[in-house]
């Protein structure tokens, strides 16, 4: 029997409360940059260990760090002066059998694939070079240990990590508006409209009431600003498009929108925020793993949140990357089959050698006006009883890489 606990909590939901405060790191954000790169690596490494031994193998892609280099922007287009530089860590199954896995060129190949494909004005390297124009890389991933590799060769594969997570179900306004306005500026329309939009947006919305104040920090790229005035003017130009784009998507009584509020006009280069690749790794900012958006795509101070970093984690048996994912597809099962439901919380916590589909489970639920407690609660246990049991395809879907991390 699995242990399951479901409560019914009293108050408002989050969308309901006088404040919230939420944050998103769009792609081309140094944090987001390594959240996806190592989740990438460990979808590949997942393929490959498939391609050879038909199982994926222990390996844990959930260290890294983008160390910023050092770049002169300019008006119409500055220079790289010193390389970024993507630190690879942590552990993985190198082989068994005396087959060998090419762990470095695997983790190389899909950084360098990622960030042709993400982020338009950054020279990740060839494919017959180990480093690039404007990254280099490092690889530290190491061997397992004895222990956790020998997990992937029992019966049952169990937790390898005794670990807690925590998901909800629905997303508020704010959380939505959020998670569109930075998408709304990275798409492809976006970006063909205002080119001079770097992939390094970040967006922060506090919700006072039914007033929503979005800050948004675009940087912008100089080769398509020639002078301090054409920076104003596009950066106005930005403005009015993406507050046509909200007033079709808010229910909000008031809403504004602030870019770059940093800014301040006739100090030329020292008072705009411009940058030669669109990314602020290229000089003022360094990433690392597991400080970028949760698995949700949004930082919801609001919401309670685990610490676990999900990106590059194995698929298999790491439970703090598994329940960190699941906990939030299964609060919106909850939520979408079980009537009378306004807000879902589910938690999960692991230990360590149990079987995945076997965690300390609660649900945490705020019903609607009216609504009988008992009947909803042992319909709750049902769905979350009935998603456990199919956690082995949902494992199966995240090691091909279905589920975006950031």
């Amino acid at each position: 029997m699995r242990r399951i606990q479901v409560e019914t909590l009293p108050g408002k939901p989050v969308g309901d409360q006088q404040v919230e405060m939420v944050e998103r790191k769009g792609v081309g954000h140094p944090d987001s940059i390594c959240d996806a790169i190592m989740d990438r690596v460990s979808v590949e490494l997942s393929k490959e260990y498939l391609s050879q031994f038909g199982r994926v193998l222990h390996h844990n892609i959930d260290k890294a760090f983008l160390v910023a280099g050092d770049a002169e922007v300019r008006f119409g287009g500055g220079v790289i002066r010193e390389p970024m530089k993507l630190v690879f860590g942590d552990r993985a199954t190198y082989g068994i059998d005396g087959r060998e896995v090419p762990i470095r060129e695997i983790a190389i190949k899909t950084a360098k694939n990622w960030l042709r494909e993400n982020l338009r004005f950054v020279d990740p390297g060839g494919p017959d070079t180990m480093d690039g124009p404007h990254v280099t890389y490092q690889v530290e991933i190491k061997p397992g240990s004895a222990e956790l590799v020998d997990i992937f060769n029992r019966s049952t594969i169990g937790a390898n990590d005794t670990s807690a997570a925590v998901g909800y179900w629905p997303m508020t306004e704010t959380e939505r508006l959020v998670w569109e306005t930075e998408q709304f500026i990275n798409s492809r329309t976006g970006k063909e409209e205002f080119p001079e939009a770097g992939e390094d947006v970040k967006v922060m919305g506090v919700r006072l009431g039914r007033e929503l104040k979005l800050t948004a920090a675009v940087a912008f790229v100089d080769r398509f600003i020639d002078s301090e005035d054409k920076y104003f003017r596009r950066k106005q130009a930005l403005y009015e498009a993406v507050m046509t784009f909200l007033a079709r998507r808010t229910t909000m009584e008031k809403i504004s929108f602030d870019i770059n509020t940093l800014d301040e006009p006739g100090r030329g280069i020292g008072g705009i925020y411009l940058s030669v690749l669109g990314t602020s790794a290229e000089s003022g900012d360094s990433g690392q793993i597991g400080r970028g958006n949760k698995v949700n795509g949004v930082i919801a101070v609001n919401r309670p949140m685990g610490t676990e970093a999900a990106a590059g984690k194995n698929p298999v048996s790491h439970v703090g990357k598994i329940y960190t994912f699941f906990t939030h597809q299964v609060a919106q099962k909850v939520y979408e089959e079980v009537e009378g439901i306004r807000e879902v919380y589910i938690w999960m916590v692991s230990q360590i050698g149990n079987p995945i589909d076997e965690p300390v489970t609660a649900a945490r639920i705020i019903l609607a006006k009216g609504v009988r407690r008992g009947p909803v609660e042992r319909r709750v246990r049902e769905v979350v009883d009935r998603e456990l049991a199919g956690i082995d395809l949902f494992c199966r879907n995240l090691a091909e890489g279905r589920y975006s991390v950031c």
